[in-house]
């Protein structure tokens, strides 16, 4: 099957444990998930199968946005209530300080991603280092944070709304406040409620995956790629041209049965004249060729 599931990825599984899981009820190989999720964190975790793992990627690169509790005066080792507690201390803070400095990470700021993380430093994961008690200089990237709002305030515990882009750690954002603030801080709970297109409110449990596997309607709950991007046109190529397709060479608009493709269109989802999903192409700077962007022909 080829198509993205949008999963509730819910405490205790693994980002891994879940396409496993996924692998034995689909029985194929070829499936990868978007974006991680740590085993105590929950929520939206999309899926690709087939020939949409070819667009991981692409999925991944969209905003992500989180419901995150972040409690102040507690400091661990893992930036979350997983880890060793390294400090505890009795906070002493006004409303308006903790908002100021909050609110004050809105927009773009530099993060160090922690030590518990598969990010790689020379080519090992973080956390594997982290597991043998070894800590490395890791270097701040760039983290964009587009909306940052305190949801409710029941302090130490503070509720945080977050939309942020790829490669943001909502853990360092809580051990970062904490440390802004004098206080220490840590993330206590974690859920996402939306990656890119898919929300929570569309989210399908494990359980629930197999339920439809067991009633042979798989498809009902699966996104397929070009619903994936409802929003790009959708052309033929005629005959002549679909070995040049199939190959991904270059497409001129001549190779397209319809020439009603306008100027501004830039990205193209491409179909043989047959029907047969071929890619997604984009245009080139010689405004009447196309490159191929992803080739999604099964192989």
């Amino acid at each position: 099957m080829n198509g993205v599931l949008n999963i509730y990825k819910e405490k205790g599984y693994t980002s891994h444990d879940v396409v496993a899981v996924l692998r034995k009820i689909f029985k194929q190989k070829r499936i990868g998930h978007c974006g991680t999720l740590d085993p105590a964190a929950e929520g939206v975790l999309p899926v690709c199968l087939g020939r949409a793992t070819r667009l991981v990627d692409e999925i991944s690169e969209g905003t992500k946005t989180y419901r995150a509790v972040l409690l102040l005066g507690v400091e661990t080792d893992t930036y979350d209530m997983e880890g060793q507690i390294l400090s505890e201390k009795n906070v002493q803070l006004n409303f308006s300080e903790v908002c100021d400095c909050i609110y004050s990470f809105r927009g773009e700021v530099m993060q160090v991603p922690p030590m518990y993380s598969a990010r790689k430093v020379n080519g090992q994961k973080l956390y594997d280092l982290a597991r043998k008690g070894v800590e490395v200089e890791r270097q701040a990237v760039p983290v964009h944070f587009h909306r940052l709002e305190i949801m409710k305030y029941d302090f130490p515990e503070i509720t945080l709304e977050i939309t942020c882009s790829k490669g943001t750690y909502i853990r360092s954002l809580c051990h970062d406040i904490g440390e802004k603030l004098g206080c220490g801080g840590c993330m206590k709970s974690l859920l996402r409620t939306r990656v890119g297109r898919f929300d929570m409110e569309d989210a399908v449990r494990l359980s629930e995956v197999k339920v439809f596997a067991e009633m042979g309607r798989l498809q009902e709950i699966l996104t397929t790629i070009p619903d994936l991007f409802p929003a790009l046109p959708r052309v033929k190529t005629v005959s002549g041209c679909d070995r040049l397709a199939e190959n991904g060479n270059i497409l001129s608009m001549d190779c397209f049965e319809s020439q009603g493709i306008s100027e501004e269109e830039n990205r193209l989802i491409v179909y043989d004249s047959e029907g047969r999903l071929i890619g997604l192409y984009r245009r080139k700077e010689q405004r009447d060729e196309f490159l191929p962007d992803k080739m999604l022909l099964e192989d």
